[in-house]
């Protein structure tokens, strides 16, 4: 039986079931459970959250004589299914302080359901499944800004970041692919939790800043099957996401692992998995190695032969953009900026803040140049460390966040 009181009635022993409001106001990432923190009573209080659902069934009811009891409270067996959101497009601008938001809490989800594997909890998909809602969401509102933020890690983090930048990676190309709305949420929570696993490595080895032995780089390969284990034991969890955790290493050509399938036997999800996994590692900081440029990433990628399905590979790159947001470009007056939003029209006519001068070898006054309405055109990419360039992301990121 569920009751909506107001969260002044809330208290210890109640059994949370869910918030009336938006994800991103209420204080924890999941639902449902028997409050019995003092400390989250208060930040449910004190967020903007006004009235919540209570399960008496498996809590707490509110007190006979209390002001909610006084009163015609909302009693129901279930909750009522919420109005569909409309999504609307917007800027990069505009969406990117909310999907700093996003991705901040998005964060704290994927910390919490690795503590809990490591603590032998089940995992519980269906919790996650807001933040996979609202990671899809901001990537219908404009791909670039969360997927774009969700890159930038520092080396500590990294591992739960990844998760969520894979999360939107999967669902951005999900939707290029033109799957259903069932199959991007799917994509989307198989990319949250295709790491699970390395919940189950030490992290001193998982953290390592240095070339890992042999013998560490065998441990580090157990993840695949490590996190499809402990999805078996979870609940509500997907064929699609179990397929993807045991199957984001495996390459076409048969070379990859755990169990060293093709293309024919890869499914669909499994090669946009590995698709999405290495793009993120390879753009990221990590402990032993600067991340690579985005647009010389792609690059690359598209030169390893053997490693991703093309067909899903060039879905990925549209998705993306041949150039996406932090890329460094040369235009063809000499000019170096960085990629700071896609264009509409075309995938070779973003919008690029421009810095430097590669005639004059020196920093110029920033300017951002519309390509799509300008005659200047893109030369190529360009490497960061060949110009002496430090800290590229702040072009883009900083004022953004």
């Amino acid at each position: 039986m569920l009751k909506k009181i107001p969260v002044s009635e809330l208290k210890l022993g109640m059994h949370l079931q869910a918030f009336c409001g938006a994800w991103l106001d209420h204080p924890f990432w999941r639902t449902k459970f028997v409050l019995t923190d003092p400390n989250d009573l208060v930040l449910v209080r004190e967020s903007p959250i006004s009235e919540v659902w209570i399960d008496i069934s498996k809590g707490l009811d509110v007190e006979p004589g209390s002001a909610a009891a006084a009163v015609n409270v909302e009693i129901v067996e279930k909750l009522p299914e919420p109005a569909p959101a409309k999504i609307e497009k917007t800027s990069f601008n505009d969406e990117v302080k909310r999907a700093s938001r996003i991705v901040a809490k998005g964060k704290e989800a994927v910390v919490s359901m690795f503590q809990e594997a490591r603590m032998g909890k089940a995992i519980e998909a269906e919790a996650a499944a807001p933040l996979v809602e609202e990671i899809s969401n901001s990537v219908m509102r404009n791909p670039g800004a969360l997927i774009s933020l969700a890159r930038l890690k520092i080396a500590d983090d990294y591992t739960y970041m990844h998760s969520v930048a894979v999360c939107a990676l999967m669902i951005a190309l999900a939707r290029q692919l033109g799957l259903d709305e069932q199959q991007t949420r799917d994509a989307g929570m198989a990319g949250l939790l295709h790491d699970l696993g390395k919940a189950m490595i030490p992290l001193e080895v998982l953290n390592k800043p240095g070339k890992l032995t042999d013998a560490e780089f065998a441990m580090i390969k157990t993840h695949p099957e490590e996190g499809h284990k402990l999805l078996l034991e979870g609940k509500g969890v997907s064929d699609v996401t179990k397929d993807v955790c045991l199957h984001h290493h495996e390459k076409v050509d048969g070379s990859g692992y755990p169990k060293g399938l093709n293309s024919e036997t890869m499914s669909l999800f499994a090669k946009m998995g590995a698709v999405c996994d290495v793009y993120d590692a390879i753009t990221s900081n990590r402990p032993y190695k600067a991340g690579w440029d985005p647009a010389v990433s792609i690059k690359r990628m598209a030169e390893w032969k053997g490693h991703f399905d093309p067909a899903v590979f060039q879905a990925f790159v549209k998705s993306l953009g041949i150039y996406p947001i932090g890329s460094l470009v040369r235009l063809e007056s000499g000019k170096l900026g960085v990629v700071i939003e896609q264009g509409e029209q075309s995938l070779l006519k973003p919008k690029v803040k421009v810095f430097f001068s590669t005639m004059a070898q020196a920093y110029i006054k920033p300017e951002t140049i519309d390509l799509a309405r300008s005659p200047e055109k893109i030369a190529g990419r360009e490497e960061a460390a060949k110009w002496g360039i430090k800290d590229i992301d702040r072009y883009w990121a900083a004022e953004k966040t």
